[in-house]
Order: C-alpha cells, then structure tokens, then sequence
C-alpha cells in the first residue's frame, strides 16, 4: 500500500489547497485534519479554542490524526500545530511521507490577516504572532522528510515538485 502523503507547516501555507489538487492527480483520497475536527465536533476550530480551549482542541486533534493516519492511501494536510506532538511525528516520520510547506511570514501574514478562522491570531499582534510561532516550531518542521520553499515556485510548479519525490 502507498503511503499517506503528508502536509504540515503553518497555517495558510496552503496545505489544504495544495492537499486537494495532490490528491486528485495522485487519484488518493484528501483529508484536511482541520475540516475533520469541525464536522465532528459541529463546530469551527476558533469556536473549539473559545469554548473549550486549546488543551482539549489538541486532544481532539491528536485523536483525529492519529485516526486518519491508519486509514492509509491518503494526502493529509494536517492542522499547524499538530506536527509539533511527539506521537503524531513518530508515527508519520515512521510510515509515512512528509513535506513541510514553508512559506515567507509576510505572505502568510496576507493570506490569514483577515481570516476569522485562526484561534492562535490576535489581530493587533499578527506578525508578533506569527514570528513566535514559526520561530517555535520551524525546527520541528524541518523534521519532516522534505522541505519545500513554496516561495520561489507558483502552486502547479509545488505540486510537480511534490509528486516527483512523492512517487519516485
């Protein structure tokens, strides 16, 4: 059986759109961690951090991947964070294959400045923000098993470069 194709790195990277298109022309099903979440727990995740808090957010995110990661065959865009967990990284750095999407901060600080989406963002510090999470968790990306500089290259360019390493 192929292996689950993965996608991690920080929000609005584009996980979840270049997830969908990886998964059509590698005719392998998608799934967006992230959307899973919502539609279990009938609510958005910025509505899971308000209510519930991150702590039980991660919980049910960590369950979730873990879930999906059985299943096999799959392109999984992860959620941002849900890399940084031990068990989440040893299983997939195990038995899967990972691709961190890097991406420059002042791009993605374009992509999500308006998204109401992001529970980690507090508007009047975005780029603060975005800073310390990257700072603290660009080390942890780096763990996966390819780095892809989504700067230099348009979206169709990455989704070549990805199946080329992906089925070579």
């Amino acid at each position: 059986m192929k292996k689950n194709l993965i996608l991690t790195g920080m929000m609005g990277v584009g996980k979840s759109t270049i997830g969908k298109s990886l998964s059509d022309k590698l005719k392998m099903n998608f799934i967006d961690v992230d959307k899973v979440i919502e539609e279990q727990e009938l609510m958005s995740i910025n509505q899971i951090f308000k209510t519930k808090g991150e702590a039980y957010f991660r919980n049910i995110e960590k369950n979730l991947t873990l879930a999906q990661l059985d299943r096999g065959k799959a392109v999984i865009a992860l959620g941002g964070g849900a890399f940084i967990d031990n068990t989440i990284r040893s299983i997939i750095l195990k038995e899967c294959i990972s691709f961190w999407l890097d991406l420059d901060l002042d791009i993605i600080k374009k992509r999500v400045k308006s998204s109401k989406k992001r529970p980690l963002l507090n508007e009047k510090k975005i780029q603060k923000t975005l800073e310390k999470l990257y700072s603290e968790r660009k080390e942890i990306y780096g763990l996966a098993n390819y780095k892809i500089d989504c700067n230099k290259d348009n979206q169709n360019l990455i989704i070549e470069k990805i199946i080329d390493i992906y089925a070579g």
